[in-house]
């Protein structure tokens, strides 16, 4: 038995998720690409206008899907839902130690309603978030487009999965993508930091301009294992797989159910009295 999403993705959506995604990543290893210099501000002169270039994308996706019939007004409702229980209990960890209380309910509600959804989701609960915690800084952008992805993925993995099986994927998931997560959110500001050394380890770890990329990437890679991976990226994995384990199945049921009786994607008519899909 498959698990169709609750709310669909048409072409024009996936389009516009796609462009959006790429024009993500570019966000990210841009500075991998060119030569940049070491900076004490980071991403702070630019983060507005990131931030500016990321809202009009989520209209867009927003709008894409309204016109095909994939996102109506039940389920921007649920979006701000959603998103205002994952804003609320995000302080309960606040990353402390790398116990993040936001991302597993991104994955089950990227699962159930669709990676459109999800990708939109991740955008507005991490803003939501930040504006609860006081979070706001140059890391908001990425941090929402990071979030965004993990939406989007939960929405497309395998939907014959089912039962027993359905929660040992979104584990794997929610493990994968605190890894990738805490790999990103350490891209966006390594080029632009000086003397990244750590005491226990001889070699250098700093973003180096003008070098071959391969290069640069090997030590970004050394930077993160030794700086974030067996930490705060190994404890947001176990934060994700004890909430999924425990919270999972009942979180999945519940979502399934107030979709169905919203049913998303019914398109009424009035010509015999009766709704039709």
């Amino acid at each position: 038995m498959t698990t169709a999403p609750a709310v669909r993705l048409g072409a024009r959506s996936a389009t516009v998720l796609g462009l959006a995604s790429l024009a993500g990543l570019m966000m990210f290893i841009w500075p991998l690409l060119v030569r940049v210099e070491p900076q004490s501000m980071q991403h702070g002169p630019d983060a507005p206008f990131v931030f500016i270039g990321i809202l009009p994308i989520l209209i867009v996706i927003v709008l894409a899907e309204m016109s095909e019939g994939g996102m109506d007004s039940k389920a921007l409702a649920m979006l701000g839902v959603l998103s205002a229980v994952n804003a609320a209990m995000r302080p309960l960890g606040a990353g402390t130690a790398g116990i993040e209380t936001v991302f597993f309910l991104l994955v089950l509600a990227g699962r159930v309603l669709g990676p459109g959804f999800g990708f939109v989701l991740g955008c507005t609960s991490l803003f939501a978030s930040a504006l609860l915690t006081a979070g706001v800084g140059p890391w908001l952008p990425f941090q929402m487009m990071c979030s965004a992805w993990i939406g989007m993925g939960a929405g497309l993995l395998p939907r014959r999965v089912t039962g027993k099986a359905e929660i040992a994927m979104l584990v794997g998931y929610g493990i994968f993508v605190a890894y990738v997560f805490g790999f990103l959110m350490n891209l966006w500001f390594w080029p632009f930091i000086t003397d990244a050394e750590v005491p226990y380890h001889d070699g250098h770890i700093s973003y180096v301009p003008g070098a071959p990329l391969l290069e640069n990437l090997h030590r970004f890679a050394v930077f993160t294992l030794l700086t974030s991976t067996a930490g705060w990226d190994t404890g947001r994995a176990i934060t994700n797989t004890v909430a999924i384990l425990v919270l999972g199945p009942a979180v999945l049921a519940t979502l399934r159910r107030a979709s169905r009786k919203a049913s998303y994607g019914v398109i009424p008519s009035f010509t015999d009295g009766t709704p039709r899909v």
